[in-house]
């Protein structure tokens, strides 16, 4: 996208897309190339025990994640943290990570990912899936799309098994 393309984007609480599930809400705020952002931006919030994603990592962006409330457990290639408060994490192209509410914490994030890409799409497909309304093979056939490759991680299963 070039400079000249760009325009700000505000996206007022009262406005924004939600999806959601039992264990979290996703609020929908900027898409790369939909709304003349140059980045993706949403904020997810998770109930205690809400799993966030598998292992995966993308190709083409890095992944901020900034958590504003609570606590959030994330995998970063083989190393299992907990992020609280404040804290921030820039994870780089081809870095696998995951991410789950901390054990007996909610989380309320921020994420971005730059440079966008259009993602809302993806967040509406996710939601479809939790839902039944959508089979899981969608997301895996998405993968290009979407820029979301999964992996599969043990250290990240033996830490969701550690956390029931």
């Amino acid at each position: 996208m070039n400079a000249s393309a760009l325009k700000p984007v505000l996206t007022r609480a009262a406005d924004a897309e939600t999806v959601s599930d039992p264990s979290s809400v996703m609020t929908l705020l900027a898409d790369c190339g939909t709304d003349g952002s140059s980045l993706t931006s949403y904020r997810s919030s998770f109930a205690k025990g809400a799993v966030g994603a598998p292992a995966h990592f993308h190709t083409r962006a890095s992944e901020l994640f900034f958590v504003i409330g609570g606590s959030l457990q994330v995998l970063v290639d083989d190393e299992v943290k907990v992020l609280n408060e404040g804290d921030f994490l820039l994870v780089p192209p081809h870095t696998p990570h995951a991410f789950a509410a901390a054990p007996g914490a909610e989380a309320d994030v921020l994420f971005v990912f730059t440079p966008g890409m259009p993602r809302f799409d993806y967040l509406r497909l996710l939601n479809r899936v939790m839902r039944g309304e959508a089979s899981p093979q969608e997301i895996k056939e998405s993968s290009e799309r979407f820029d979301n490759h999964y992996v599969d991680s043990p250290v990240w299963r033996a830490a969701l098994e550690a956390a029931q």
